[in-house]
């Protein structure tokens, strides 16, 4: 639920004092008073159709204007953003996140994979990050009391179909614990956060896991997120054109199990003819899921995953780097423009998660929103098989805001010059 910030009458009456006397003219009752005025980002919101320098207007959690030369003196804080690309707040699609451990039937699990949400997304302009099926509907309940309920960073999830969820491991699956019922009432039950289902990657889950989870995301009427499987008994060729539905989502795109390529080098057609279905494609980088012998390729003949996601865990976060930032960073030496990167991990997930309220920015909408910096310079850039790309351009979130409130701020942008900071101390 969105957070309103209000100040006592008194604070306000004073800041609107204090705005008058350094504008050096009386404010009008009508002109309204801005906690943060954002000023000359080249802003790209693709779902709102923004390409260009403008200012945003922010008060308390909301955004309220957009413009170009908004007065400085009706707001209580400019921050120069001239330097900066400024988005939406950054949808992170898959992602394995948890703080701690989860709890089955009252007995903690060792978090053997996920990682703390909001150390890993707020700090690279993720403002969404999506579980991509850590739990089933045996311990989603204690993972939302234990980290969705407590982070910053909105977190949604894709609801595993093995009961137990990606917590405990990569064993055999157990047929007895892919409960369509189950999972649908704990899906129905929770639809602010669950957004679809996520379908096991146990050994022998096979045909009937999939089909159990199209099952339950098509009575749920939400995608499922699918990751092929070599020995899944069945072609990737027949997952995508035969099985999955429009809306739904195969990830590892660029992974060594999906044939992306034909066997002369060129795209396979495969690609497009599950694209031309509505099938979706998703990064999911991970440790395994990203191979730039496979990715450089397909782009250079013009094929992109519809969403970027980091697929993150405490593997691939060191080596091969699969932080959102890094991510698109890799793509953007790969020629891709960044209009088209900012496209895939803001209005076009939120389209496939069927939140049209996340990935833009609007005025009355959440102040939700990504300041970005690219580099210049040489940089290395690894995949899954440590295989490097060089680059001459990096990305780099300086400053997130999440429902209106600066949460990270790697340059200082939105504070004082300690010259001018007047007197301080570290002990407050």
């Amino acid at each position: 639920m969105a957070r309103t910030r209000t100040l006592p009458l008194g604070l306000a009456l004073a800041g609107i004092c204090l705005l008058a006397a350094v504008s050096g003219r009386p404010l009008a009752q009508s002109e309204p008073i801005y906690d943060y005025l954002l000023r000359n980002g080249h802003v790209i919101d693709p779902a709102g159709g923004r390409n260009g320098r403008m200012d945003i207007a922010i008060a308390g959690d909301r955004v309220v204007r957009f413009g170009t030369g908004l007065p400085a003196q009706h707001a209580k804080q400019v921050i120069d953003l001239s330097a900066y690309y400024v988005t939406p707040g950054l949808i992170d699609l898959h992602a394995y996140v948890n703080s701690q451990a989860v709890f089955r039937d009252g007995d903690p699990r060792t978090d053997w994979r996920n990682v703390n949400p909001d150390h890993n997304a707020l700090r690279h302009g993720v403002t969404t990050v999506v579980d991509g099926g850590s739990t089933g509907w045996r311990n989603f309940e204690s993972f939302k009391t234990l980290v969705i309920d407590q982070s910053r960073v909105r977190v949604l999830a894709f609801l595993n179909i093995v009961g137990a969820g990606m917590l405990e491991g990569q064993g055999q699956a157990d047929p007895a614990d892919l409960r369509v019922d189950d999972a649908v009432q704990m899906a129905r039950r929770h639809t602010e956060t669950i957004v679809g289902i996520r379908s096991p990657h146990l050994r022998g889950a096979g045909r009937e896991g999939l089909n159990r989870s199209l099952q339950a995301a098509e009575s749920i009427k939400g995608p499922a997120l699918v990751e092929y499987q070599e020995d899944a008994g069945f072609e990737y060729r027949e997952l995508v054109l035969g099985r999955l539905r429009a809306g739904d989502l195969v990830t590892h795109t660029f992974g060594p199990g999906t044939p992306v390529l034909d066997a002369n080098g060129a795209l396979n057609d495969t690609l497009k003819l599950a694209r031309d279905r509505g099938v979706l494609f998703d990064l999911g980088h991970g440790t395994q899921g990203f191979w730039f012998r496979l990715a450089v390729p397909a782009v250079r003949a013009g094929f992109l995953p519809d969403t970027l996601s980091t697929a993150m865990d405490k593997t691939s976060l060191l080596l091969p780097r699969a932080d959102l930032m890094t991510t698109l960073s890799k793509f953007l030496n790969m020629g891709v423009p960044v209009e088209e990167l900012v496209d895939r991990v803001t209005a076009r997930p939120a389209r496939a998660l069927k939140r049209p309220e996340l990935g833009t920015l609007r005025e009355g909408g959440l102040a939700d929103l990504a300041v970005i910096e690219i580099q210049q310079g040489q940089f290395g850039f690894l995949d899954a098989g440590l295989a490097r790309l060089r680059g001459d351009r990096n990305m780099r979130a300086v400053m997130t805001m999440r429902e209106g409130r600066i949460v990270w701020d790697s340059e200082g942008l939105s504070r004082t010059d300690w010259l001018q900071a007047g007197s301080y101390t570290n002990y407050r």
